[in-house]
């Protein structure tokens, strides 16, 4: 049976109070990456490439060569040196025709290793079908398959793979220019932290009594630029983005059961509960008994099932937590009894439905 692993992650009080960056917390508007795609195709790979049941590799690379003058029909080749792959690409804001960017190709037929493919020159289009950058050039896997038959070895993942610096970007994308006011996007919407920052930029760059920032809603503020930096708005927003500000941020508990793993803030707060956790466990067992016919008879061998059904309950473990108890200790006098990852999932929720733990349980 596989092991669970628990993690339990405790952030301190002191970290969590202090003053993060206004970058960290906010971004301005209309300043974001854009996503890129494309399809194109991976030569030069040694018989790894897409079968003859992937017909769209061959008919992409017909195309190709009849753009060169070579004309021939797809159902008349077959060729296993190169792979049909979807390209993908995030265009950075204010990026310059002539900037290169990382790309990333993956196989979308039954080709089993890029390793040591070329791609031929692709064209990566935005959301509004436009191209704003092209890529071409050897795909870097990092990893490998060996051998043949049934006997392989296959390292990491070889059907997707990674060109560094593979893409010429070609047309600038959208980006909104700083003009006399621009506005703050929180990365996590809370209206005690636009709050802060308001409070923040307007201690910071108010002249004469008048406030520069006026938060709009939890997620948004707008800012004015003062009219000393009107000229200069790259440098009021690299000084803007370097203040510091008191996020809040909400108690919450992050549980991945696939790897057991369990991380809670100190700031949680646990009201007085008792807790008793007991486990019961069911084991079916079937074995086969084979009879064998007495020798020179007409009997025939016989495969008869036994099942056998056991079940075990363990002894309930008990757990107190007085009032003021922190996650710390929670977590200590779980470990104190025992407690495996999912038993500690268990009874975080039930903590959680019966109001005894004053966090939101977030599963990922």
């Amino acid at each position: 049976m596989k092991k669970l692993l628990i993690s339990a992650i405790l952030v301190c009080g002191e970290l969590a109070g202090a003053g993060t960056r206004l970058r960290e917390v906010a971004s301005l508007e209309g300043v974001r990456d854009n996503q890129l795609m494309g399809y194109g195709v991976l030569v030069g790979l040694n018989g790894t490439g897409d079968k003859r049941q992937t017909v769209f590799s061959a008919q992409a690379l017909t195309n190709i060569l009849q753009r060169m003058g070579v004309t021939v029909q797809p159902s008349a080749i077959q060729v296993r040196n190169i792979a049909a792959v979807m390209v993908t690409a995030s265009l950075p804001p204010f990026a310059q025709p002539g900037t290169k960017i990382d790309v990333t190709a993956a196989a979308i037929g039954d080709a089993t290793n890029l390793q040591g493919g070329l791609l031929l020159m692709t064209s990566l289009k935005a959301a509004d079908g436009q191209v704003y950058a092209v890529a071409q050039g050897p795909i870097v896997t990092g990893g490998f398959v060996a051998g043949r038959g049934g006997n392989t070895q296959t390292v990491n993942h070889p059907t997707v793979g990674r060109l560094p610096g593979g893409a010429l970007v070609e047309r600038a994308p959208p980006s909104i220019a700083p003009s006399s006011h621009i506005k703050l996007q929180l990365r996590q919407a809370d209206f005690t932290t636009a709050a802060r920052v308001t409070d923040a930029l307007n201690r910071r760059f108010s002249t004469a009594g008048l406030p520069v920032a006026k938060a709009e809603s939890s997620a948004v503020v707008v800012v004015d630029i003062p009219s000393t930096y009107l000229s200069r708005p790259v440098e009021f927003i690299a000084e803007m983005e370097n203040l510091t500000v008191e996020a809040a941020h909400a108690d919450k508990i992050v549980i991945n059961e696939r790897t057991g793993t369990i991380v809670l803030g100190k700031d949680v707060r646990i009201s007085p509960v008792a807790i008793m956790h007991g486990a019961l466990s069911v084991e079916i067992q079937t074995t086969f008994n084979v009879a064998q016919p007495e020798p020179l008879s007409s009997g025939q061998t016989v495969v008869a099932p036994q099942i056998t059904v056991g079940s075990r309950e363990s002894k309930a473990q008990n757990v107190l937590l007085k009032d003021g108890a922190t996650v710390e200790e929670l977590v200590r006098a779980l470990q104190a009894i025992g407690s495996t990852a999912r038993d500690v999932i268990a009874i975080l929720q039930s903590m959680r439905s019966s109001g005894a733990l004053q966090a939101e349980i977030e599963v990922i």
